[in-house]
């Protein structure tokens, strides 16, 4: 299972020819490093002394954080088997009038599932920006900046799912879902990209 790989086989295949894992696996990892990045910050100042007034809201937000890394990081999976099954839809018969229908169906049935699985991607991603800013916030002040790497890698995370959505769209049959899907990821690139300015100027200020 390529979540339980180590890190080095995970890059040498990724650096590989293969197909898979490829840039939709990459960008679920990334959006799961910066969410651990906050369940970091979070843990830390749990168990620092002074910081009582903010361990409700550091466990409210660890709770989120956690809940999200878990879920991004069975998107690394979830986005190969998308990306293997539109492969394997493109490699259906095409022989007859009858093949080329049915692997034109696969094919399109096989495009939602590999433009959904970024966009999921994406979601849970603006998810771990929007909790960002409370570990910013109220964070101890000694991992204040893991707390800025962290918005950093799920902005990221974002804007590389956005890609996958986008490559997809053009191929879609069904323009009400492609357009629906492109539209939604815009707004999560531009409410994204704003808070994730915004808390890293926050994290910048606290360093100052």
């Amino acid at each position: 299972m390529i979540t339980h790989t180590t890190l080095d086989e995970f890059l040498n295949t990724l650096a590989s020819g293969a197909p898979t894992p490829g840039g939709g696996s990459a960008a679920a990892v990334i959006g799961a490093m910066g969410a651990a990045l906050i369940s970091m910050v979070c843990n830390v100042t749990l168990g620092k002394k002074g910081m009582e007034a903010a361990a409700a809201q550091m466990r409210a937000v660890c709770g989120e954080s956690e809940r999200l890394r878990l879920r991004l990081t069975a998107m690394i999976a979830e986005d190969i088997a998308a990306f293997d099954g539109l492969m394997a839809a493109y490699r259906l018969p095409k022989a007859s009038d009858t093949d080329k229908a049915l692997r034109s169906a696969a094919i399109q049935k096989s495009l939602i599932g590999a433009t959904l699985t970024p966009l999921e991607c994406a979601r849970a991603c603006a998810q771990v920006i929007g909790i960002s800013r409370r570990a910013a916030a109220a964070g101890y002040a000694g991992v204040i900046s893991d707390a800025g790497v962290g918005v950093l890698a799920a902005q990221t995370a974002l804007r590389s799912a956005a890609l996958n959505v986008h490559i997809n769209a053009p191929l879609l049959e069904d323009r009400n879902f492609a357009a629906a899907a492109v539209d939604e990821v815009e707004k999560l690139l531009e409410s994204g990209g704003r808070e994730s300015e915004a808390v890293f100027a926050l994290v910048r200020s606290r360093l100052a």
